[in-house]
């Protein structure tokens, strides 16, 4: 039987409650961000969960899932890029200072997290990754554009360039950072390339990461595998089950 436990509290780095649930009791920690506009249930109400049911129940990974901000955020067309931006970094400090202690509380170690997601959660998962990889040891990415610079109309500045995975992973040449993204050992970047999808946006972040000297596994499915549940469950499915 798979143990699932809802919980949430209020967040002091959104203002807001966020919610969380968790899904088995061992292995290693997988955290799952939500597409688009999206909330914390989403991977169970499309079945993702139950496709890694049996990997959940064997002890192999223990999966934590979290809500987006993305209509406060990127999707909100109704803000101010600026502001749009800004709730980013508020959402990049609640994952830091509040999700990932939780992750590790109720964890049996303090090992690496796994980041999961598709479509804009796959560049969720990426861009928490290469900013802290001193806390997170990996990536299951499906799907993603990492052009993010498209939600901002045209609008930059430090913050934006700070979470664009496109923009500073070139300049990344520090001694803490790059060393440690270039001793990971999961850094999956998929997509299909069927109806919606956009194979390029992976290829060009596998790109910039070759460049870089950082182990990565691009891997495009067929033109059979649209931007949709079926083809993220199997990527789910296939990569918990034979590459961890």
């Amino acid at each position: 039987m798979m143990q699932r436990v809802l919980d949430g509290w209020h967040s002091p780095s959104l203002n807001k409650h966020m919610e969380i649930v968790t899904y088995g009791e061992h292995g290693f920690p997988l955290l799952l961000f939500p597409t688009a506009a999206a909330d914390y249930l989403e991977y169970e109400r499309f079945y993702v969960i139950e496709v890694i049911r049996e990997f959940i129940e064997a002890g192999k990974l223990k999966v934590f899932s979290i809500n987006s901000i993305n209509r406060e955020g990127w999707m909100a067309k109704w803000m101010y890029p600026h502001d749009r931006v800004r709730r980013q970094v508020q959402y990049n400090e609640y994952i830091t200072n509040e999700v990932v202690p939780y992750i590790w509380n109720h964890s049996e170690e303090q090992t690496g997290i796994i980041t999961g997601g598709a479509s804009l959660g796959a560049y969720h998962a990426a861009n928490q990754l290469f900013r802290r990889p001193d806390l997170f040891d990996g990536m299951i990415a499906m799907s993603g554009n990492y052009n993010i610079r498209n939600f901002t109309d045209g609008y930059y500045d430090d913050n934006l360039y700070f979470n664009d995975p496109l923009a500073y992973l070139p300049n990344l040449n520090d001694d803490h950072y790059l060393p440690l993204l270039q001793q990971k050992k999961h850094i999956h970047v998929l997509s299909g390339q069927g109806a919606y999808e956009n194979p390029d946006g992976s290829r060009q972040l596998a790109g910039i990461l070759a460049s870089k000297g950082i182990p990565h596994n691009l891997d495009l499915w067929g033109y059979d595998m649209p931007h949709d549940w079926p083809t993220w469950r199997a990527m789910m499915k296939y990569y918990i089950g034979e590459r961890f």
